[in-house]
């Protein structure tokens, strides 16, 4: 019912910039936070960043000072600005959201489908 559809994911040059988008749509009551995880070959998945529904945001730290999340809450969408972009960047980034569906009571956590960021000379 629920679901979130991301795009803007490409292969990019050291340096160089990428948006990432992520729409949520379906039968929405709320949204309390929506954010970003990535997840390298060979690694676990990790927190890239998140914002709720107050506008709070919350970075990694190896993301900090180059990565920007935003929420346009009209559209149901965040944004991932990527700048200075890193070859320890590159991994597959996976969109999610905290999401009121329809007329229920409780959150849950939604998942995208994961672009692929590549990051390379």
């Amino acid at each position: 019912q629920v679901q979130l559809v991301e795009s803007g994911g490409g292969l990019v040059q050291p340096g160089g910039s990428l948006r990432l988008s992520c729409a949520a749509s379906g039968s929405i009551a709320s949204i309390n936070a929506m954010g970003w995880y990535r997840q390298a070959p060979g690694k676990q998945r990790e927190l890239v960043a998140t914002i709720i529904s107050g506008g709070n945001t919350n970075y990694a730290d190896s993301v900090k000072g180059r990565f920007t999340i935003s929420r346009d809450n009209t559209k149901n969408t965040v944004y991932l600005q990527m700048n200075s972009l890193k070859p320890e960047d590159t991994a597959v980034y996976y969109c999610y959201a905290n999401i009121r569906a329809g007329s229920g009571w409780r959150h849950n956590n939604y998942w995208g489908q994961g672009t692929q960021v590549t990051v390379s000379s």
